[in-house]
């Protein structure tokens, strides 16, 4: 049982700073004039980042 634990840390914590990571580029990096789809919608940049997170973690074991 404690060798699934580990794998599935790993992809929480990649989505949790995804997450942070995407909430940051539209934050910081963002679209004032609406034309950029994925930096000009928090909840578009927040899921994407979680998304890309969750995947990038996914290949660490």
């Amino acid at each position: 049982m404690k060798a699934k634990a580990k794998p599935m840390i790993l992809i929480t914590l990649g989505v949790v700073i995804g997450g942070a990571l995407g909430f940051a580029a539209y934050r910081f990096i963002g679209c004032q004039t609406g034309a950029c789809p994925l930096t000009a919608n928090p909840w578009i940049s927040t899921l994407l980042g979680m998304l890309l997170g969750g995947l990038f973690a996914g290949n660490f074991r």
